[in-house]
């Protein structure tokens, strides 16, 4: 019979206990919270919440008491740099159990294991407050109103640029339409110019024979 006796072996012996248990603490302080089973997490519980008074005084004794059951350097950094500020605040009471039903195989109750101060759900933390609306077919009028008032205010500002692209086309022909004539202009004075040439070219050589006749 085992009456009165409080302790949870957890079907282990006392050095395979204490190790298992050293391993689950520093991984709940670098990870912040576990799943595990129930037994597992109440025995856990009151391993790790001492350690966890141990780090809100900072002092070279404390660390050595710490490490010798974390036996962990990186568990024990994250321990007295970040988690004790966070919990310097709080007198006890560092972790909850949340339990999570059995686990398929061997019907085991399951549980979650966590820091408190590290859940900003329940903390209240970043909460976004929600827009209060009220339901009337006056508010649902009015929305209907005012997206059918958005709308024609888009098409009126659409309907503008469709009416400046029309502008547009016809000065861009106008243009085309220059330009043959301005080609011709060019050619008609080409040619105009190329009889003034001859009569030049005619009136140098009549010069030219006048001079060879004198002499």
């Amino acid at each position: 019979m085992r009456h009165g006796k409080k302790f949870n072996h957890l079907s282990r012996t006392a050095s395979h206990r204490n190790a298992m248990l050293s391993n689950m603490a520093g991984s709940l302080i670098l990870s912040k919270r576990i799943t595990t089973t129930v037994a597992k997490a109440k025995a856990l519980r009151k391993y790790v919440e001492p350690l966890l008074t141990k780090s809100k005084e900072d002092t070279t004794h404390n660390r050595r008491i710490v490490f010798s059951s974390l036996k962990n350097k990186e568990v024990l950094k994250e321990l007295f740099d970040e988690v004790a500020t966070k919990i310097a605040n709080r007198p006890g009471g560092y972790t909850r159990i949340i339990k999570l039903g059995s686990r398929l195989g061997d019907d085991a109750e399951m549980a979650l294991i966590e820091l408190v101060d590290y859940n900003e759900l329940l903390l209240g933390g970043e909460k976004k407050e929600k827009k209060t609306t009220r339901r009337s077919r006056r508010g649902g009028s009015s929305k209907s109103t005012s997206a059918k008032a958005e709308g024609t205010a888009e098409t009126k500002e659409a309907t503008p640029k469709k009416e400046a692209k029309k502008e547009d086309a016809p000065k861009a022909e106008a243009k085309k339409e220059e330009a043959p004539k301005a080609e011709t202009k060019k050619a008609e004075a080409k040619t105009e110019d190329a009889p003034k040439a001859e009569k030049k070219e005619t009136k140098s050589d009549d010069k030219s024979d006048e001079k060879k006749g004198d002499e």
